[in-house]
């Protein structure tokens, strides 16, 4: 007995946890629903606690450049401790909300690749290694932010990238310690114009859309950034023509080069 409990400790024979997910498709702002199913290993374990949360994987700019690190955001405890005994079997219901913040995964039903959130859960147990399960969720955009992506499109700007990037936007309603930037090419029409980076910033009510444009250089001006922010009311969003108000501000910053 005494070595069985030695190999629960170090993760051998010890409880299992599998996370089922009802839906993995999800809005910000909604909410995911599942249940954990735990399975009592070879001998009797404490365990102290249980929990769900998300999960991203972050751009981090360091001294020597950038590395990848998963950030968990939004934890939810789902009880306390007991006694798991031996081959026991347990499930536990829970639901999830979705912060509002939360990065788009998935765009007209295409992944986008770079971008990783996922539902973590975690069972605590004493004297051993931390349980985890990762299950990924596909976050949709909101009808605002599709409204927004479709405007791009219509425009002829061509989706280039998307990542999460640690850190804040000065300005805006951020709370969650990163952010995402959707990466646009832009097409001839704007001459001046590289790139877009676009980010969302939501709550319930508003949502702060921020863009930065890269400028292209001309014959005596190297190239530079634009950046622009403007909210959009969630439930009001529809009332604008977003292909004309975006055309108007990027044809400002790069409908043509600035010679001198």
């Amino acid at each position: 007995m005494a070595i069985k409990k030695l190999f629960a400790s170090m993760g051998v024979g010890g409880a299992s946890v599998e996370t089922v997910l009802a839906e993995p498709n999800v809005l910000p702002g909604g909410v995911v629903h599942g249940e954990i199913r735990i399975e009592g290993g070879s001998v009797a374990q404490q365990v102290q606690g249980l929990s769900v949360g998300l999960q991203a994987r972050v751009e981090v700019e360091t001294a020597d450049g950038e590395r990848r690190e998963d950030i968990a955001f939004h934890g939810q405890p789902l009880g306390g401790a007991f006694e798991l005994a031996p081959g026991a079997a347990h499930t536990v219901p829970f639901s999830l909300p979705i912060p509002w913040e939360t990065p788009v995964t998935t765009v007209l039903g295409q992944p986008l690749a770079g971008v990783r959130v996922g539902v973590t859960t975690q069972l605590d147990i004493a004297r051993a290694i931390d349980s985890t399960d990762l299950d990924p969720i596909a976050v949709h955009p909101l009808p605002a932010q599709q409204a927004l992506l479709d405007a791009f499109g219509s425009l002829g700007f061509r989706f280039k990238s998307a990542d999460l990037e640690k850190g804040r936007i000065h300005g805006t309603r951020q709370q969650l310690p990163f952010y995402q930037e959707i990466e646009f090419s832009a097409p001839g029409r704007y001459r001046g114009l590289k790139e877009v980076e676009l980010s969302f910033v939501a709550d319930g009510q508003t949502m702060d859309v921020v863009l930065e444009m890269d400028k292209r250089p001309g014959v005596f001006s190297s190239g530079s950034d634009a950046y622009r922010c403007f909210q959009v009311d969630l439930a009001h969003f529809q009332q604008t023509d977003w292909t004309a108000y975006l055309n108007h501000w990027l044809a400002e910053v790069g409908g043509q080069r600035k010679w001198f």
